[in-house]
């Protein structure tokens, strides 16, 4: 009996276990739920999936990260969308998904964790159109003549105009610094003078009474002798700035004696007395009156005189040697006037740069200054817009494109008619190819002419083969459609690369578009720097102006 109520109590125990797993299941399905946009999307569009889950406020949830939806492929994953409800956190986790293969496909279930809990969503199905690329059934045209394109005048006499005025501007600021005769400032005119006139000058603007009102005897002592000593330094002995008082008299009397200089004892004399007065003043504070200092002044300018007299008549290398002196002093201001030029300029430079750079940013005068290519093509005032290809795509491009002869090989020629135009090069910021290939219609048995299909995405993966073969390296690949501004669908493959320049891997990016229609395919390849913001402008307004033509139903 008790073994009954034993097992009895066991199968009740499991049921009630059973029970709660149940519940606890389809708790689980209540919390957590799927859904998707759309159950059906053209070849590389996106489809957003959206899984939705109730939970505890204290519990912890992992959503699934990574390529956990093949055969559809991830291409981005949203943030978390959190709403608080009464007791409970219901989060939202959206994930972009595309495929570009046309089918049907099944999203498998997804992991989620909540706390020590493992739920799964349900699979859902999605269909994955084909694009339909419809570009009319063109006829064909003769190749149209080439057209001279002719250069903007404006833009041509705006350069003059500018140059002319940088040009004035520029004369202005040489005439008024460097071939304008300036007046002279006092000092420039002192400095010209002649040793004698200098000295003159000199001892006529010490005004003694000034240095005695206010009490400057040494001072008037010493600008006094430094005049007397300037010039004899310049006239009679080099060294007498340098000398001490008994080696200036000691030097004068040689040169007296040697007959080099003819000066009196009486000369040599006062010169001397003066000197040592000036040295008294100045080392053992004596005080001389007024009358003294003043008849010490007149007695310098005199023996100025006298010395001046007594030189000897300079010879034709002292003379040459004056010379010089004034064409260096001239050359000397001449470097001092083109410092000040050359600040001048400088700072004019540095104010509007820095001007410039607040105002549109260091990068854009730096492209300015340098005349950065990319930049250059993107502000050119006309643009080219034309049709290329038989029939035609129409385009607008910052150049002409140039048509190219393609050599087919032997086998493909009869079957195909290409012609290609291209703006391209080593020194081009970014390159533009456009072909346009004419299938030859094939016949059934009955001899009737069949419509060729293009794969326009097996075309696309041929360009990146020759990429590759170029030497390009690591090249990601992306497909979604392309509309023209006019209504033309299309498939466009992108993505990024390191394109070989010149040897050197460089960052790229590119941009194959394909329209196709049976017996036809038009192609637009475009190249170009990664980073280049000028040429990502430059692509985006080319992309922008890209038309096929449509035809009426007459003319189809």
């Amino acid at each position: 009996m008790k073994i009954d109520r034993a097992i009895k109590y066991y199968s009740i125990q499991n049921l009630i276990l059973s029970l709660i797993c149940m519940l606890i299941s389809f708790a689980g399905y209540s919390q957590v739920s799927s859904s998707i946009d759309s159950t059906a999307i053209k070849i590389g569009a996106e489809l957003f999936y959206k899984i939705q889950v109730k939970a505890d406020t204290t519990a912890a949830v992992v959503f699934s990260e990574g390529q956990t939806f093949q055969p559809l492929e991830m291409i981005n994953s949203y943030p978390i969308d959190t709403t608080k409800k009464e007791g409970y956190y219901q989060l939202t986790k959206t994930y972009g998904l595309t495929q570009f293969d046309s089918g049907t496909y099944t999203i498998p279930k997804q992991k989620i964790t909540i706390g020590d809990n493992v739920f799964f969503t349900d699979s859902l199905q999605v269909l994955v159109n084909p694009v339909k690329v419809d570009t009319t059934k063109q006829k064909l045209f003769d190749i149209k003549p080439l057209t001279q394109v002719k250069k903007s005048a404006s833009s041509f006499w705006g350069g003059v105009v500018v140059f002319l005025i940088v040009l004035f501007l520029l004369g202005g600021v040489l005439y008024w610094f460097i071939w304008r005769i300036k007046p002279l400032s006092e000092a420039e005119k002192i400095a010209a003078l002649p040793p004698y006139e200098r000295a003159k000058l000199a001892l006529e603007k010490l005004d003694e009474e000034r240095y005695f009102k206010n009490e400057e005897v040494k001072t008037y002592y010493s600008d006094l002798t430094l005049i007397l000593r300037q010039y004899l330094d310049e006239k009679v002995y080099e060294q007498s700035l340098e000398s001490t008082t008994d080696e200036l008299v000691f030097r004068l009397k040689t040169l007296e004696a040697a007959n080099q200089i003819t000066l009196s004892k009486d000369t040599i004399r006062n010169i001397e007395t003066i000197l040592k007065r000036a040295d008294l003043v100045k080392f053992a504070k004596s005080k001389p009156d007024f009358h003294l200092a003043k008849l010490d002044k007149s007695t310098i300018e005199l023996e100025i005189d006298h010395v001046k007299e007594g030189l000897p008549e300079p010879t034709e290398e002292e003379l040459l040697k004056d010379l010089e002196y004034r064409k260096a002093l001239a050359r000397q201001q001449k470097r001092k006037r083109m410092k000040q030029i050359a600040a001048t300029v400088v700072g004019i430079f540095l104010i509007t740069t820095t001007a410039l750079v607040i105002r549109t940013g260091f990068t854009e005068v730096k492209d300015t200054v340098l005349r950065n290519p990319s930049k250059l093509l993107l502000e050119k005032k006309q643009w080219v817009t034309s049709e290329y290809g038989a029939p035609g795509v129409t385009i607008s491009t910052p150049e002409v494109l140039e048509r190219q002869i393609v050599e087919l090989p032997e086998e493909m020629k009869g079957k195909v008619q290409m012609t290609t135009f291209t703006f391209a090069g080593i020194d081009t910021p970014f390159d533009i190819v456009i072909n346009s290939s004419k299938y030859a219609a094939k016949s059934d048995e009955n001899g009737k002419e069949e419509e060729t299909p293009i794969d326009v995405l097996k075309v696309a993966e041929g360009v990146l083969d020759s990429f590759e073969k170029n030497g390009t390296k690591n090249i990601t690949s992306r497909n979604e459609q392309f509309i023209t501004p006019n209504g033309q669908e299309g498939v466009k493959t992108f993505g990024t690369g390191d394109f070989l320049i010149n040897d050197t891997l460089t960052k790229g990016e590119y941009i194959i578009l394909g329209f196709s229609t049976p017996n036809l395919l038009q192609q637009v390849i475009l190249t170009w720097k990664k980073g280049d913001i000028y040429a990502d402008q430059i692509i985006e307004r080319v992309l922008n102006s890209i038309e096929l033509i449509k035809l009426t139903e007459d003319e189809k």
